[in-house]
């Protein structure tokens, strides 16, 4: 590898370039219109704070294993790269990363929702508890 080191900063704000990412209501609106939503929240959150009913539960570190759906481990939900795929974290940092690491694979409409879990929850859309 050769060039200038890049800071997480703007790695984010490179990859977020090519995402068109989704605040919570579109977000509820594309879940309605067939689109997965992907939780990759760590266990303790989902704990604390609940989960978004329908949405496939993915610890982040098997998530392109999960959804590459050419993949020997993929989930039943990923069915072809046409897949509209909704990445959500916490806040909505990590999930811009994923997104894009979904795109690599070649699904093309994977993007995150801005704001994460907590502007779901702010937003006032339905939330499960454990």
């Amino acid at each position: 590898m050769s060039g200038k080191p890049v800071g997480i900063d703007e790695l984010l704000e490179r990859v977020r370039e090519g995402l068109d990412r989704v605040g919570p209501q579109e977000a509820f609106e594309a879940a309605s219109a067939g689109a997965l939503l992907v939780d990759i929240r760590y266990v303790a959150l989902r704990e604390r704070d609940g989960l978004i009913r329908g949405a496939l539960v993915v610890e982040r570190n098997e998530l392109e294993w999960r959804l590459d759906p050419q993949g020997s481990h993929r989930a039943a939900e990923a069915t072809d790269h046409d897949l509209r795929v909704v990445v959500i974290c916490n806040e909505g940092y990590a999930s811009s990363l994923a997104a894009a690491s979904l795109r690599q694979l070649g699904l093309h409409r994977a993007t995150d929702l801005e704001g994460g879990f907590q502007a779901w929850r702010a937003a006032g859309l339905p939330v499960t508890l454990r």
